[in-house]
């Protein structure tokens, strides 16, 4: 069988399949989903448990080997083979398809290849795999599917997000799941379980004790260069990487100057295509800053980022962390060149 990380949970509460292959290159759920065969395979009596690594060198005999030797511990085992490796092989393909065809039901296998090229998916050993147990894979959510992830675990949690709340931590999320997660996480210890709205998750990001990425993005979208002054320097204080702060700047400025140069063609120039439903406030804040700022100062600012990514680099003499603070400044400014920094 083949499922979507969604419906694991509901299979493994039918029964255990003899083997599982989990693949996909979005690192929370390729991780969610093994944990969660691990749990269901403990649970199911599956209490030794046998980890190998493969790599361009590995010994495929020993996936038989270990299917065939006895449990010293207990009378079940799983079988946890990380692959890593875009590719199987022929020894590889053949070793997985041999497992197939005599799966003991007093081991259970699972296979985590996080690498795994997708028109290997489609050779004959996956297909084997897919026959015999399950085939899991997973990629990264967005838009629409990215929302409905968050507002269900928003409810897991016990909190009712309102209307804008999900589209929000979703667009700051990013697609990182991770991200999401211990946003999520960190709601429900700010909050009692039940209603969560914008206003609540507003006021628990300007209420934290730390300056995160995304309130940088907000005061220069807003321009408000005092604001921003004052985030940039809450960010460094906390050892934020300057290549992440370069990061969230130089994302607002491609997309701005995407939007400028589509409207400038005739079109509608909306954010781009897979970002998810943004809530009101935030379409508010870049219409604002897309009407402001001259489609000249958003190309002349990215290459002021190229600049620092130089910096960074140690490939130019300049300090980062000066030049993403005039960079902040003009962007909050606007039409403004700004002599030096404002102090907020």
């Amino acid at each position: 069988m083949r499922l979507r990380f969604n419906q694991l949970t509901d299979q493994l509460a039918r029964g255990l399949a003899p083997l599982y292959l989990i693949c996909g290159d979005e690192p929370y759920q390729l991780g969610e989903a093994a944990r969660l065969v691990r749990e269901a395979a403990r649970r199911q009596g599956f209490s030794e448990r046998e980890i190998l690594d493969q790599d361009g060198h590995f010994d495929w005999s020993s996936l038989a080997a270990s299917a065939d030797a006895m449990s010293l511990f207990s009378t079940r085992k799983l079988i946890e083979l990380r692959i890593g490796t875009a590719k199987l092989g022929k020894e590889g393909g053949a070793a997985i398809r041999a497992y197939c065809q005599r799966p003991c039901p007093d081991n259970l296998l699972l296979m985590i290849a996080p690498a795994l090229e997708r028109k290997e998916l489609q050779s004959q050993w996956a297909k084997q795999v897919e026959a015999a147990g399950a085939l899991v894979q997973v990629w990264p959510l967005k838009g629409p599917e990215l929302v409905r992830w968050i507002e269900q675990r928003l409810r897991g949690v016990g909190l009712q997000p309102e209307a804008g709340v999900a589209e929000l931590m979703a667009e700051r999320a990013e697609g990182n799941l991770l991200a999401a997660v211990q946003e999520i996480e960190k709601q429900r210890l700010l909050l009692d379980p039940g209603p969560i709205a914008m206003t609540d998750l507003l006021g628990n990001l300007a209420d934290s004790a730390r300056f995160d990425l995304f309130a940088l993005t907000d005061a220069v979208l807003a321009g408000d260069r005092a604001r921003a002054q004052r985030v940039l320097r809450g960010l460094r204080a906390e050892g934020t990487a300057d290549i992440l702060v370069l990061w969230v700047l130089a994302r607002e400025l491609r997309m701005l100057a995407a939007m400028s140069a589509e409207r400038a063609a005739g079109g509608r120039g909306q954010p781009g295509r897979d970002a998810p439903r943004l809530p009101p406030q935030r379409q508010q804040a870049i219409e604002r800053a897309v009407t402001r700022l001259a489609p000249s100062l958003l190309h002349e600012l990215l290459k002021e980022c190229e600049r620092v990514d130089q910096a960074i680099k140690g490939l130019a003499p300049d300090d980062p962390w000066h030049l993403l603070t005039v960079i902040a400044d003009r962007f909050a400014a606007g039409g403004l060149r700004a002599g030096r920094p404002l102090a907020g």
